[in-house]
């Protein structure tokens, strides 16, 4: 069963990190990873995808945000940048596991925004590449990740499209 990672205003307000999302830090390792289901990405929590899965890596995001991010992006077209509080108040990515102490997190990719990736035009990838390099450039300015986020976008579309085609899900697993 999965576990709602749940909106902005169901917790009371913690400490924010640099990029306004309610983890401590960003993830160093993120991996988006092709699975079967829930129960096969759940079983990557220990040790991470690995060659088994189709997967594309990137590192400093934080890969909660950047799936809503997405969403937003599909659901709510635009080329300039929402506020922060329209982002924090998206519906976030579900836990396929629930999250422990380690800083581990493995979250399910939602069917629409998957299908939403597989459709994607080049100049929509372009688009929000564009936008999400500028959110996490007005959160974490010089820190920011230094991963191609265009090149991220199109190899996750890719990515998405095989998940489409096998019935499968997309998932993130990130330490």
């Amino acid at each position: 069963m999965k576990e709602q990672h749940g909106h902005w205003s169901q917790y009371p307000l913690p400490a924010l990190s640099s990029a306004g999302c309610h983890h401590s830090e960003m993830a160093d390792d993120i991996v988006f990873f092709l699975a079967p289901d829930d129960e096969s990405a759940a079983a990557t929590r220990r040790q991470g995808p690995g060659p088994a899965f189709e997967s594309v890596t990137c590192r400093f995001i934080e890969p909660d945000s950047a799936i809503a991010e997405w969403d937003m992006y599909f659901e709510e077209p635009a080329a300039e940048l929402p506020p922060i509080e329209q982002l924090l108040a998206w519906p976030w990515p579900e836990w396929v596991t629930a999250p422990l102490n380690d800083g581990v997190e493995v979250f399910a990719l939602p069917p629409r925004l998957i299908r939403a990736l597989a459709d994607a035009t080049s100049v929509e990838l372009e688009e929000l590449a564009d936008r999400w390099t500028a959110r996490l450039r007005s959160a974490d300015g010089d820190e920011m990740t230094d991963d191609d986020l265009l090149a991220v976008l199109q190899a996750v579309s890719r990515l998405a499209a095989s998940a489409v085609t096998t019935g499968g899900g997309l998932y993130s697993w990130s330490f």
